[in-house]
């Protein structure tokens, strides 16, 4: 089998992709490119390359592999359950409106989850939610509002009879929640994150980068936050000693910002 060229490849996505691969644990990314680039037909990643540069449609499909988009409504209900009730009877005494940001949105079944739980209590945004993520293509999913019954399978029946109605077997979520989120294209290695925020919303996403990129996403994000505010990460994605980027531990995976 011919070695492949994983330097070439990592240089070449960052300077015509401005994607930065070797952020990524290693093991696990090289397994999904030599997948990927075998399913183009491809045997050297420059040939790959080669490839995603005069093929719009192998470009996405690399783009949507390697940028994992698993997400569902409420996912890990009972976490979000914990996060609903902080937000609704501590965060919301503290401030008189809120600004969110859900980090690497995917779909966009996230920072709609938290555009719900924001109306059902008539809780008042500071602006729009700003939901972010490194791929244009599930931007583009994710404003169209429309989702799969899989995808809401921890949505209450109050709220799929709220929020959504079902048009040929899939769920179109109601603009009044839509009109609550701003989607833009953001990369959390390299460009610079809001301020001033009450809410992060950052889940299932740091998993997949070395340790020293993650402790770097949770120190912008310690940062970010105003005093009293709220970071909710993934249900594998414990923060060790969050003190060192002035957080404390207040519930399952979720951390207040105290200095």
């Amino acid at each position: 089998m011919t070695t492949l060229n994983y330097e070439f490849f990592y240089t070449w996505v960052e300077s015509n992709l401005n994607i930065q691969l070797d952020a990524y644990k290693e093991k696990q990314l090289r397994r999904r490119i030599q997948t990927i680039m075998r399913q183009a037909g491809a045997e050297s990643l420059e040939e790959y390359s080669t490839l995603i540069h005069s093929s719009e449609s192998i470009k996405k499909q690399f783009l949507d592999y390697i940028t994992i988009n698993v997400t569902e409504f409420f996912r890990n209900k009972d976490l979000f359950d914990n996060f609903e009730h902080l937000l609704t009877t501590d965060l919301s005494k503290k401030f008189d409106s809120i600004s969110i940001w859900s980090a690497a949105c995917s779909i966009g079944a996230e920072p709609y989850s938290l555009a719900m739980i924001m109306d059902r209590h008539d809780l008042p945004l500071k602006q729009n939610i700003l939901a972010t993520d490194i791929d244009n293509t599930i931007l583009a999913r994710a404003k169209t509002g429309i989702f799969k019954d899989n995808e809401l399978k921890n949505v209450s029946i109050f709220d799929k009879a709220s929020y959504f109605k079902e048009v040929d077997r899939t769920f179109v979520l109601d603009e009044k929640i839509k009109s609550k989120v701003d989607f833009k294209k953001h990369d959390l290695i390299l460009e610079s994150y809001p301020k001033k925020l009450h809410v992060i919303v950052c889940r299932n996403v740091t998993i997949y980068f070395k340790n020293e990129i993650k402790e770097e996403i949770y120190k912008r994000m310690g940062q970010s936050l105003v005093k009293g505010g709220l970071l909710f990460t993934g249900a594998t994605e414990t923060i060790y000693q969050p003190d060192q980027y002035g957080l404390k531990k207040v519930a399952s995976f979720i951390y207040e910002k105290i200095e």
